[in-house]
């Protein structure tokens, strides 16, 4: 598992814009790398409403926001639309970063487990430090909550 003080782990994924991005594309930002299940679904919705609601707040930090599901490059393109999303989104559909982040876990729903992105946060600093994880996101005052951290006045 990932902890506070370790370097993120690299990435080379493709954002739903078309183009591929690595950790070095964000290198001397800092970054919030969310992820989340599954595109245009209740929760996945209303947390990145809140990262598109707060974004200027973000931009004004010099803060990238990024986020990662197993979702295809069309589905993130339909979402990013339906809901005028203002930051990138990583397709990982072999889950490569999503395993090497621990986040694709073992879960279990009405008792069967299966396997699914469990809704995690990490803030990276500009020298690709974590600083920061958010494990089990409860996503009502998330985003609050990282701009508190940022910007604590």
């Amino acid at each position: 598992m990932l902890k506070v003080g370790d370097k993120a782990p690299d990435f080379k994924l493709i954002g739903n814009d078309g183009k591929t991005y690595s950790l070095k594309n964000f290198k001397g930002k800092k970054i919030i790398l969310y992820f989340y299940p599954k595109d245009d679904t209740s929760g996945c919705t209303k947390e990145a409403c809140n990262f598109r609601d707060d974004f200027v707040n973000y931009k004004k930090l010099n803060i990238e926001i990024v986020g990662i599901s197993a979702d295809s490059t069309e589905s993130h393109l339909k979402f990013t639309n339906k809901y005028n999303l203002n930051f990138l989104l990583l397709s990982d559909p072999d889950k490569s970063t999503l395993n090497k982040y621990g986040v694709w876990q073992e879960k279990s729903m009405y008792g069967r487990k299966y396997f699914g992105i469990v809704r995690t946060t990490f803030l990276i600093n500009e020298k690709s430090i974590i600083t920061n994880i958010f494990n089990k996101v409860k996503v009502d005052g998330h985003s609050d909550e990282i701009l508190k951290i940022f910007s604590p006045n």
